[in-house]
């Protein structure tokens, strides 16, 4: 059974609730709410039975009490998300991964794992290796990142906080599922802008994209699944630049649908090294499956 549609803790910000519509997670998310007070415990009757009257307050304390918590209750259960659909809040389930539920609610990060050495992607059923001067992500600035270099730095434009590597993971919807050519030469551009151009919240912390070029692209087994990969080189108005890359191949899992890992590297001396790249393609695997690499053609090419 899955958990029902509700409030739970988002996999990908663990400080804010998801709304989950009882098969997949939606778009909306709020800060969680601070937990309701308990009501007081009415005082017992006095010892020796006492007067009427003193009986009569008691037992009209203990029904206000009472009446209090059957509504204060019903107005959790019956607290709406927002959007006017009147379903009731989710209870609490133990944690667990980041697939959608069965049995259990998702749990606080998209990388958990037991294995420090490993990042989980449940929903695409993937885990990549976890490099050394990598790290799982805390706070980072895109919720489908699932690994980052650690630290951060003072971004080029002075407005925010930049770090030197991200890799970020997603599942693409509504393409075709035989294309990831296609898909990669589509998404490389999207991904450089929201990466050295503008982000999301409408900021140019690089100062924007003066010129790219291409630098490499072709097929890859990842996972053993036919990828493709589109890597371009970046330079901003402000700062070294980068390295952005789109790669997509087919997951494994579910209906099958494009996974698109997307890299962003710094350029220069402070930026993660270009070979990460080929170590965490070629260390994608199916969930559960330690053995499944990259094969004919997991090749990336140049790393110019």
């Amino acid at each position: 059974m899955t958990p029902p549609p509700g409030w739970y803790r988002d996999p990908s910000a663990p400080h804010l609730e998801r709304w989950w519509d009882g098969t997949a997670w939606t778009d909306h998310r709020r800060a969680p709410e601070a937990p309701q007070p308990m009501p007081p415990t009415p005082p017992p009757p006095p010892a020796g039975g006492g007067s009427t009257r003193a009986k009569a307050v008691a037992l009209t304390t203990a029904g206000a009490v009472l009446f209090a918590a059957i509504v204060t209750g019903a107005v959790v259960l019956g607290r709406d998300d927002g959007s006017g659909s009147g379903v009731r809040a989710a209870p609490s389930y133990p944690s667990a991964t980041t697939a959608a539920p069965s049995t259990v609610a998702p749990s606080s990060s998209p990388s958990a794992t037991g294995d420090p050495s490993v990042v989980v992607d449940q929903l695409d059923g993937i885990t990549l290796p976890l490099p050394d001067g990598w790290e799982k992500p805390q706070y980072a600035a895109d919720d489908d990142a699932v690994m980052t270099t650690r630290g951060t730095y003072d971004c080029p434009a002075r407005t925010g906080v930049c770090r030197h590597g991200v890799v970020i993971t997603r599942t693409a919807s509504g393409t075709d599922l035989t294309a990831p050519k296609a898909l990669a030469e589509r998404d490389i551009a999207d991904a450089a802008d929201q990466a050295y151009d503008e982000n999301a919240a409408g900021q140019r912390l690089y100062g924007g994209i003066t010129s790219h070029r291409a630098v490499a692209s072709g097929q890859i087994a990842v996972a053993g699944r036919a990828g493709y990969f589109v890597r371009w080189r970046v330079r901003t108005a402000l700062g070294p630049g980068g390295y952005v890359e789109s790669l997509v191949f087919p997951s494994s899992v579910g209906t099958e649908a494009p996974v698109v890992v997307r890299f962003v590297f710094d350029a220069g001396p402070d930026g993660p090294p270009l070979s990460d790249i080929e170590r965490i393609t070629k260390g994608i695997r199916p969930v559960g499956d330690a053995a499944t690499g990259g094969g004919v053609g997991s090749s990336i090419g140049p790393s110019n």
